[in-house]
């Protein structure tokens, strides 16, 4: 039975709600479509033309890096039962991308050369796109070599500014997949830049359209070259808002883990914000995706993983007494073949809390409540086993049902405090983001820095000092998916 100030709060609760939601569906509409791209036709287009073979020395493609699982494959021998090796990684086979060769008039090139020169405004090295290569090409007026060295040097800017320089190998757990290469193929931009001789409007065009990146790039321009940690930093964190799509949607959940929070967004604003638990640093490191939520679970259940039913004992413990095992919040079962099921029943004390975000992943990642509210207090909240454990997480619950499922607040109201499970399928889906910015505006919209608690800049900032590598078809990171099972 729940208590009447609990529903009272809950009341409380789906006002603000309501009030929230019809702020986030009123500054959705009307949904903003992306402009076209117009092509020429293909009768008018700048016909591609084979592959030349590059003057300079071929780049190498390195082959992916073995795969370092973060996780033993027996969480039970570590004792810290909190993660289950799903597979092995398997990747399709890597091969390096297709470029396009287009005919490129000396002008064009010539504003692709500047472009180059001017790049270090977006956080990119302008020797990676081969400017004195394309200078001595220009001087030698159109032709084959201008078309094959200008079309090398505008595809791999397009690439890096729409898909991000870092190669994959460098992406710690990065699993969160951009689609962008799909929607706006590199063919394209190229012939879009051609038709329209607006080179550096097209390449621009590829920038994150968003205000966290907007507000990294005028920094980066307002930091001295003298104080080169800070630039890294900015570049860093830039170039990883790349690897993410350009347009992230009209609503989305935005958890940032070295900040401890995650943010409701709608059209580009900060609708409302909740501290955050993330996994802890090492075997249990909360991994970075790109999901949708489905569902929205009220007063969820948690099936206790194996790990904890066999590798602790609490499967023989419950199994012999079911009316105390009912007394202590849990429902077990064994099967025929003596496999133990236990299965904690809604309720305050329920190890996902009272509400459950259903994003489904291979990672078993999702954002839930939890009992234990006063670690919410703690500066560095990095203590889960993967999941994100979301402070006022019903209210958030609320909201997102109210906009995905049209839920009343009534409706929100009686499934939050039925004390039973209520599970509120969405019919309009959202994503959701787990990025890693270590650099960026805080949810006050000041540029702070956050802590790099997984240690995941250094590999980044290696790869800027290495040449750029050829770009592949890989598109996350291949190491090891990790079932990280344990909210706990």
């Amino acid at each position: 039975m729940y208590r009447q100030f609990e529903i009272r709060r809950w009341a409380s609760i789906s006002a603000a709600a309501l009030a929230l939601a019809s702020a986030a569906t009123a500054q959705a509409a009307p949904a903003r479509t992306p402009p076209p791209i117009s092509i020429l036709p293909p009768a008018a287009s700048p016909a591609p033309k084979p592959r030349a073979t590059p003057a300079t020395a071929p780049v190498q493609v390195p082959a992916p890096a073995p795969a370092t699982p973060n996780v033993v494959a027996n969480p039970a021998d570590s004792g810290t039962p909190a993660a289950t090796l799903v597979s092995p990684p398997r990747l399709p086979s890597v091969v390096p991308v297709v470029e396009p060769v287009m005919a490129w008039p000396v002008a064009d090139a010539r504003a692709l050369l500047a472009f180059i020169r001017a790049i270090d405004g977006e956080g990119l090295v302008p020797a990676d796109y081969q400017p004195d290569r394309l200078a001595a090409a220009i001087a030698a007026g159109p032709g084959p070599q201008l078309d094959d060295v200008a079309s090398h040097s505008f595809a791999w800017l397009a690439e890096d500014l729409r898909d991000g320089r870092t190669p994959m190998t460098a992406r710690v757990q990065w699993f969160a997949i951009d689609t962008d290469d799909d929607t706006n193929p590199t063919d394209r931009i190229m012939a879009q830049a051609l038709a329209s001789h607006d080179i550096g409007g097209t390449l621009s065009a590829l920038d994150p359209d968003h205000g966290e990146y907007a507000a990294l790039r005028d920094q980066l321009a307002a930091t001295p070259a003298s104080n080169k940690a800070l630039r890294d930093q900015i570049r860093i964190n830039m170039d990883r808002w790349r690897w993410l799509p350009r347009e992230l949607g009209m609503i989305y959940l935005l958890v940032n883990v070295p900040e401890f929070e995650v943010r409701l967004v709608s059209n580009h604003k900060i609708i409302r914000t909740y501290r955050t638990i993330v996994g802890k640093p090492g075997k249990t490191a909360t991994p970075q995706l790109a999901e949708k939520v489905q569902a929205v679970v009220f007063n969820p259940t948690w099936t206790v993983p194996q790990s904890i039913v066999v590798g602790e004992g609490l499967g023989a413990k419950l199994i012999g007494n079911p009316a105390s095992a009912l007394r202590q919040g849990y429902k077990v079962s064994k099967s025929a073949d003596g496999v133990i099921t236990v299965v904690q029943q809604p309720g305050p004390k329920n190890s996902l809390g009272m509400m459950k975000i259903d994003m489904p992943n291979p990672h078993a990642i999702y954002l839930h409540d939890t009992p234990a509210r006063s670690l919410f207090d703690a500066k560095v909240r990095a203590f889960s086993h993967g999941c994100i454990r979301t402070e006022k997480a019903v209210e958030l619950g609320m909201i997102m049902a109210m906009l995905g499922a049209n839920l009343s607040p009534e409706d929100a109201i009686a499934k939050s405090t039925s004390g039973k499970y209520n599970r509120v399928v969405m019919t309009k889906t959202f994503p959701v983001y787990i990025n890693y910015t270590t650099y960026g505006r805080d949810t006050t919209g000041q540029l702070t820095a956050f802590d790099d608690i997984y240690g995941r800049d250094a590999p980044v900032l290696a790869s800027f000092a290495q040449p750029r590598q050829l770009k592949t078809t890989q598109r996350t990171s291949n190491e090891a998916i990790i079932k990280l099972d344990n909210p706990l």
